[in-house]
């Protein structure tokens, strides 16, 4: 596993979008913290950081399913999987995922 700077704190709001290598995540600030989860919904096609974040849950802009930001657990039909979720750390003021 390693260590890929995404983004910067400063830069970061809300939900966002990036590609790791061969990896695409979704970055979540979520008030004072981040996570990151895989941005393909695990039940279509669709960019989980284009959905809708309610607290610590994003829906899925496509079918309206929702997962947990901080696990990637699936929380409600019509998804039944989890999508990955990857450690994140803050340094320097750099957004910091572990993806490989």
């Amino acid at each position: 596993m390693t260590w890929v700077k995404a983004t910067t704190l400063e830069e970061l709001s809300g939900a966002m979008r990036f590609d790791l290598g061969d990896t695409r995540i979704a970055l979540f600030r979520v008030e004072d913290d981040v996570y990151a989860i895989g941005d393909r919904c695990s039940h279509a096609e669709a960019s989980l950081s284009e959905g809708e974040i309610f607290d610590d849950e994003i829906e899925c802009p496509l079918h309206g399913a929702s997962f947990d930001v901080r696990t990637g657990k699936a929380l409600t039909l019509p998804a039944t999987q989890p999508v990955p979720s990857y450690p994140v750390r803050i340094e320097n003021g750099d957004v910091m995922v572990e993806v490989g």
